[in-house]
This record gives structure tokens, C-alpha cells and sequence, in this order.
């Protein structure tokens, strides 16, 4: 690709800010010598790592490219055998340790979420955990090479750190005699040329024995190495320097063992720079808003909403663009600052992006396509890198492109035909396209030549274009409009203006008829644009509400069928729970009858089969109660008295009046072991007490077990204590067997367990009561008991 095609659209300033994005030097260098691929399947496979990067950071975050550095020229000088710094191969570590570091998060990742290519590189990097850990060992984070390197260091630093002692001692003892201070300038130690030195005053130095080894600037102070200490700083001399010969000898090793490995190394750097690269093209695509394209090479280009990527978001208008499909060429008209060389350079430069592996500013949907070439002669005075306003200028870059193209290549032209007479100009801007058209190659004009929009009209794959003007405000809008020409809005500009209405009416006179013509089609094409532009919007927010209010319907419907679907299952339980409970008590009936069988032969009397019909009548299910759960009540009122049989609505159970109490207005009621106060109005005579003793003794008064609405299956104690809980229990499973239920759930929660095992140990001695378990999963597990009732 013509560097000076990338930097008239601006591709420099592109790669500048995905340069921004790259988190190491290896990156950085990737992104530089980054340049468009004619290659549709590179192309093709660049775009799907940079889409697997941006699925990376959205779903995990950034990648960790901490601690990796550019360590090529230390590995380049450790293999021809330099020996390098401590800080050189502290970077080499550290670089090892984050390319392993880097390589498990993306292998982690497509663990998680398939990034194929991504993975693929990942695993290509090697670990040398050996390397990382001997360097380690020897260096510290502050590049320094430490005492555990070699016990020879150690034994060297151990008596460099003696020796430095007893030399601080000899001269702290000094510094502190009366006779040596009115001698020093200072009552410190300091250190010079590596020696232990104490600051003299100049007079004294004849007084004062030893070595001098500087003086201050004004020379009143002398740094005398005492005769003393003179033994002991030669000694850490040589202590000093057996400390650099085995810092040397430690990093020849480490340096020696790095060459081992810098073939390996030097292909994980290539490794890891393109991953940074693909990893900074992601977040270049975060920070742009920008979509994965489809490419092809068949020179279909298709811009849904695209936006220059150097413009400011909230700014730009976007554009959209069809080419090579219907039509090869646009020919874009419209009057100058409409915006007709941003969206010229918006779709070069989207296409180098795209050519590139980069997302684009547009759409989803988008598709764009991979030329050979990209041609572009554009510069007017709008342009800020260059100024090739001058008709030479054009055509000698018209030329060029004239003599390269393909029919593979894509074409830009900005002010075609400019800057020579109109006539001339509109004639060779005709001549250039004609030939260009014929060639194949797809082609994107602007101009201001009437001429050129009647040869869109009369040529077949070429189609007008303009940028949409507001007569209303004298304002252009930057909307590219494709299939309809640019109007000339020079005599209604002057007419708001205020210009003189005979001198406009002049102007138009001096307008060609042919000339009229075409503004008149084109002011009606612009009309009727305008009117269906406003159907399609009325058209579209109609749709959305439709699709809208289908969406509600849809989520209502579901809902209903979740709720119809949630009622059969509730209805089907509860309708097996009373099935089973009748064939229990069928179960018992024939039972008790095989039973009067066997031990009275074939005369059971009336009495007993009479008994036992009841109770098969008593154990098959009612109809379920009125509208708003309450039992039917006495049609007209009944006087009860004392040892009248009598049934009880509210429970569905027959008991004896015992007594009346409260004014006549109440009763208690036996109900077989029980003892109940009940209203009058609760009650209905079954047989009065006189009636009742002719009969035959009765053996029992049987329980109705009917479910009452009132009564429920559960019972939460979550909080209560244990003496309060079991008051609950007593009472909830005497109300429970009452109401005939078969099971019931009794809610203690987990806690520290002493709940449960007193619910546990009053159950299992509770008469009423088969038998207990805790419940199953999803019937809340260790945190509730189910009890089954007799």
C-alpha cells in the first residue's frame, strides 16, 4: 500500500492510537510495523483474533502483561557471550514469569470461552521456570545480587559486615577523645575513595598522622584516613574486591544458563508482542465503539452508520454507503463544508482499518472489502496535512492512480475536474470516470459540476449522491444522501440573505433551460425523499410499538401458561393426596371387616356393616366448600339442648351437646376425647337426647376428617425457643389431625440443631403421629421435618 494513500486518510494517526493501547515494547513494535493486507483469508483470520481479544476483555478483563519487557538485546549479547547486569536478568525473570503468567490466563480463558486462535498461540509459549527460579534465587527485586547467590558471597559479605564494625569502632573511640575533637571539624565518620575517613581542621594536620584522601572545596576541612585504621580498610579493600569477583563469577552463570534458552525466549517474545497487539486492538475497539466487519473480495462495500474513527463521537454524523453492488461509482455532489470529504475519507480509511484486522465505527452488518490498492487524490483547502488544490496537483496524482490501478481497487476523487475552466474541467472529470467505470475498479467522486450529475443519470453503474443542505437554517447537515443529487442552493441562500429580489430573478434568467430542468427534478426528488424518509420513520416507530406490545403479549402469554401449568400440578397432587388418603381408609374399613368376619363367622350384624358403610362414605372426598370457604349454614334457626347429637360446620365432625353456656347464645360441644365451646349458629341437631336413648348404645362418635381452609400443612418455628415450640407443635398437630391431613411440614431452620432434635423427640412420643423424617431436597432439607399423621 502507497505510504502517501495512508497518509493523506490519515492511517498514521490509527495506528498512533492503537500504539496507545499496547501494554508492552513487544506490542508496540507489532503495532508500528502494522500495514493493510490484500489477503482476504489474513485479513479474514486477523479480524477473528481481534474479535476473540475483544470477547477476552469483555468477559475477563485485561490480560496480564505485567513484568514483560523487551529482553531481546540482553538475550542477543548473553548468546555471543557478554555477561549481562543484574537488572538485565532480573527482566529476563520477570518477562519468563509473565509470559508463563500470561500463557495459563488465555488457556484459562478458552476453558471458559472458546478463543481458539488466541489459545493456540498461548500454547506455543514455552516455561522455563528453572531459569526464572536461578536468577530469582541470586537477584532481588531491587536488582541486587544477594548473600544467598553462592556461600562464597555470603562468607565474603559476613566478614565485610565485621570488619566495617570493628573499623566504626576504632574510629568512634577516637572521635570521642577530647584531645582528637578540637581537632575535627565534625564529630562524624564518613567514607572516601571506599575508605573509612574522619574530617580534619587544616591546622591540625601536621598534628594528625595518616593518609588524606580529599578536602573540601574551601580546604578547611581535610578527610584523613587515621594511621589506626589504615590495616582494617585495606583488609575490606580486598574483601571489596573478592565481592566483585564472585558478583562477576554469579552473573557469568545466570548469563551463560539465559544463552541456553534465548532460541526458546526470542520466539516467545515474537509470541507475546502479537498477543499484546491483538489484545490492544480489542480495547482500541472498546474505546471506539466499533463492530467486527464482513469482509469479502468481490468489491462489495456496505457502511451502516459509519463514523470517521478521528472525529469526536458525539459529533460525527454518520454515514451509510452501498458500492459495488447495483452501482460501481458514486458521484457525490453538494456545496462546499457539507461534509462531502470527511465521508470521502471516512470510507478509505474504514477500509484500511478493516484491511488491517481492526474493527470499524459502524454497525453490526457492516461489510467492507479487501482491494488490492487504495487510491486517493483529495486535497482541498479543507485538508490539513496537505494542499494540492491546484488543478496540476490533481492531475498529476490522477495520472499516477491511472497508471496503477485495478479492477480490484477502490478509487477516491475529491473535487474531480477542479481548479481549470468548467467547461474543460466537467469534460475531463466525464473522460476520467468514463475510463476508470470501464476499467472495473469501484470509485467514489465529489464534485461541483452539473455535468457530472446528468452523466450518474444517462450511465448504468453510476449513481448520484449528495450531502443534505437545511434551506431553513443555511446549514449543512452531513448526511450523505445516495440517489439524490446535489441541488444548487445558491439563489435561495441569497434570498434569505436579503438580496434583492429583481437581482435574483435576473440570475435565474441567465440559468440555461436544460439547467432549470434538472434543479426542478432534483428539488422534486428531494421532496419526495424527504416525504418517504418521514413514512419510513412513522412506518419504523410503528413497528417498534407493534413489536413492543407483541413482546408484552408474548410474556403474558407465557406467564399464563406457567401459572395454568403450576395450578394442574398443584391440582394433581392435591387430588393424589386425597386418592390415597381414601385408600387408606378403605384399606382400614376392609380390614376391620375381615376381621368381624373371621371372628363372628358369616353373622356381622346390621349395626356393625351399617358402621362400616358410613365410614367408607365418611373417607370418600366432599365437594369443595362455597365461594369464599365457609360451610353452608342452617336454613332456620333449631333449638339445641343438653344430650342432643348435633354436627359442628365449622370442623364437619358430630358430637353431644354436653351443656349451654353464654345466655343460651353457646354450647359445649364433646367431639370424642374433646371438649369445644361452639356457637349455636355452628351447629345443626342430628337427634334429640330423648330420641337418642331408644337407640342402641352408640360404640363411638366419628371424626369427619375434612381439610379445613384455615388449617395449613406447615408450621415455621424459626426463632422461637424450645418450651414455645413445642406448645406450637401440640397444637398445630391436634388441629392437623383434625383436619385430616396426611402430612404436614414442620419449618425449625438449621441453626445449632437443638430445635430440631426437640421437635425430633417430641414427635416420636406425639400420639398422633405414624412417623417423622427430615425433608428431601427441595422440600428445604435439614431445616424442616416432615411428620406423617395416623
Amino acid at each position: 500500500m502507497d505510504n502517501k494513500i495512508l497518509q493523506t486518510l490519515d492511517y498514521a494517526k490509527i495506528i498512533d492510537k492503537l500504539g496507545q493501547h499496547a501494554s508492552t515494547a513487544l506490542g508496540k513494535t507489532v503495532v508500528e510495523a502494522l500495514r493493510p493486507n490484500s489477503d482476504l483469508e489474513d485479513v479474514k483470520h486477523a479480524l477473528q483474533i481481534t474479535d476473540e481479544a475483544y470477547k477476552a476483555d469483555r468477559l475477563k478483563g485485561s490480560a496480564p502483561f505485567g513484568g514483560i519487557a523487551d529482553i531481546r538485546a540482553s538475550l542477543m549479547r548473553s548468546r555471543i557471550g557478554g555477561t549481562l547486569s543484574p537488572s538485565e536478568l532480573l527482566e529476563i525473570a520477570e518477562t519468563v514469569r509473565g509470559s508463563r503468567r500470561l500463557k495459563r490466563h488465555v488457556l484459562q480463558l478458552h476453558d471458559d470461552h472458546s478463543v481458539p486462535l488466541l489459545a493456540a498461540t498461548a500454547e506455543q509459549l514455552t516455561e522455563h521456570k528453572e531459569l526464572e527460579d536461578a536468577i530469582l534465587l541470586c537477584i532481588d527485586d531491587q536488582a541486587e545480587v544477594m548473600d544467598s547467590a553462592s556461600p562464597e558471597l555470603a562468607s565474603i559479605r559476613r566478614e565485610l559486615r565485621s570488619g566495617e564494625g570493628r573499623v566504626r569502632e576504632k574510629l568512634e573511640s577516637m572521635i570521642r577523645s577530647s584531645s582528637v575533637q578540637k581537632m575535627l571539624q565534625e564529630s562524624i565518620i564518613t567514607i572516601r575513595n571506599d575508605r573509612y575517613v574522619i574530617p580534619v581542621k587544616q591546622e591540625y594536620r601536621s598534628s594528625f598522622g595518616g593518609i588524606i584522601h580529599d578536602q573540601s572545596g574551601s580546604g578547611a576541612t581535610l578527610f584523613i584516613e587515621p594511621e589506626a585504621v589504615v590495616v582494617l580498610n585495606n583488609k575490606l579493600r580486598e574483601l571489596r574486591l573478592a565481592e566483585v569477583r564472585e558478583i562477576e563469577k554469579i552473573l557469568q552463570k545466570l548469563t551463560a544458563l539465559a544463552a541456553e534458552y534465548a532460541e526458546d525466549l526470542l520466539v516467545d517474545l515474537d509470541l507475546l508482542g502479537h498477543l499484546d497487539f491483538a489484545f490492544a486492538k480489542a480495547r482500541l475497539a472498546h474505546v471506539m465503539g466499533a463492530a467486527l466487519p464482513r469482509m469479502n473480495d468481490r468489491g462489495y462495500l456496505k457502511l451502516k452508520r459509519g463514523r470517521h474513527p478521528l472525529i469526536d463521537r458525539d459529533k460525527v454524523v454518520p454515514i451509510d454507503v452501498e458500492l459495488g453492488n447495483n452501482y460501481t461509482a458514486i458521484i457525490v455532489t453538494g456545496p462546499n463544508t457539507g461534509g462531502k470529504t470527511v465521508s470521502l475519507k471516512t470510507i478509505g480509511l474504514l477500509s484500511l482499518m478493516a484491511m488491517s484486522g481492526l474493527f470499524v465505527p459502524a454497525e453490526d452488518g457492516s461489510q467492507l472489502c479487501v482491494f488490492d490498492a487504495l487510491y486517493a487524490d483529495i486535497g482541498d483547502e479543507q485538508s490539513i496535512e496537505q494542499n494540492l488544490s491546484t488543478f496540476s496537483s490533481h492531475l498529476t496524482n490522477i495520472i499516477r492512480i491511472l497508471k496503477n490501478m485495478t479492477p480490484k481497487s477502490l478509487v477516491l476523487l475529491d473535487e474531480l475536474g477542479a481548479g481549470t475552466d468548467p467547461a474543460e474541467g466537467s469534460a475531463l472529470a466525464i473522460a476520467i470516470l468514463e475510463h476508470m467505470h470501464k476499467l472495473g475498479c469501484r470509485i467514489v467522486a465529489t464534485t461541483h459540476y452539473s455535468e457530472l450529475k446528468a452523466y450518474a443519470y444517462n450511465r448504468k453503474g453510476v449513481i448520484n449522491a449528495s450531502m443534505e443542505f437545511d434551506i431553513a437554517t443555511l446549514s449543512p447537515t452531513y448526511r450523505l444522501l445516495i440517489g439524490v443529487p446535489g441541488r444548487s442552493n445558491a439563489f435561495a441562500i441569497a434570498e434569505r440573505l436579503g438580496l434583492q429580489r429583481g437581482i435574483i430573478d435576473h440570475a435565474r434568467g441567465e440559468v440555461s433551460e436544460e439547467d432549470v430542468r434538472v434543479e426542478t427534478m432534483i428539488a422534486s426528488l428531494e421532496e419526495n425523499r424527504i416525504g418517504a424518509e418521514t413514512e419510513r420513520h412513522t412506518a419504523e416507530a410503528l413497528r417498534k410499538e407493534l413489536e413492543a406490545e407483541r413482546a408484552r403479549h408474548e410474556a403474558e402469554r407465557v406467564k399464563f401458561e406457567e401459572q395454568r401449568e403450576r395450578l394442574l400440578a398443584k391440582a394433581k397432587d392435591e387430588a393424589r393426596e386425597v386418592m390415597l388418603k381414601a385408600k387408606r381408609e378403605a384399606d382400614e374399613i376392609i380390614a376391620d371387616l375381615r376381621k368381624l368376619a373371621q371372628e363372628e363367622g358369616a353373622a356381622v350384624k346390621d349395626h356393625k356393616l351399617t358402621e362400616a358403610r358410613r365410614r367408607i362414605d365418611e373417607a370418600t372426598p366432599e365437594k369443595s366448600k362455597s365461594a369464599k370457604g365457609q360451610a353452608p349454614k342452617a336454613t332456620k334457626p333449631q333449638r339445641i339442648e343438653a344430650g342432643d347429637e348435633v354436627t359442628v360446620y365449622s370442623l364437619g365432625q358430630r358430637g353431644h351437646v354436653v351443656e349451654l353456656s353464654g345466655n343460651d347464645a353457646h354450647a359445649v360441644v364433646q367431639l370424642g376425647i374433646l371438649k369445644m365451646k361452639v356457637a349455636l349458629s355452628d351447629l345443626e341437631l342430628v337427634k334429640r337426647a330423648e330420641t337418642a336413648k331408644t337407640q342402641q348404645p352408640k360404640i363411638a362418635a366419628s371424626l369427619k376428617r375434612t381439610r379445613d381452609e384455615n388449617v395449613r400443612t406447615e408450621l415455621d418455628l424459626r426463632g422461637a425457643n424450645l418450651e414455645e415450640a413445642m406448645l406450637e407443635v401440640d397444637r398445630f398437630l391436634d388441629e392437623s389431625f383434625l383436619a385430616g391431613f396426611g402430612q404436614v411440614y414442620i419449618i425449625h431452620g438449621h441453626g445449632t440443631g437443638i430445635l430440631r432434635s426437640g421437635i425430633s423427640d417430641f414427635l416420636r412420643r406425639h400420639k398422633h403421629v405414624k412417623s417423622f423424617r427430615l425433608g428431601r431436597y427441595g422440600e428445604g432439607g435439614a431445616g424442616v421435618t416432615v411428620a406423617e399423621l395416623k
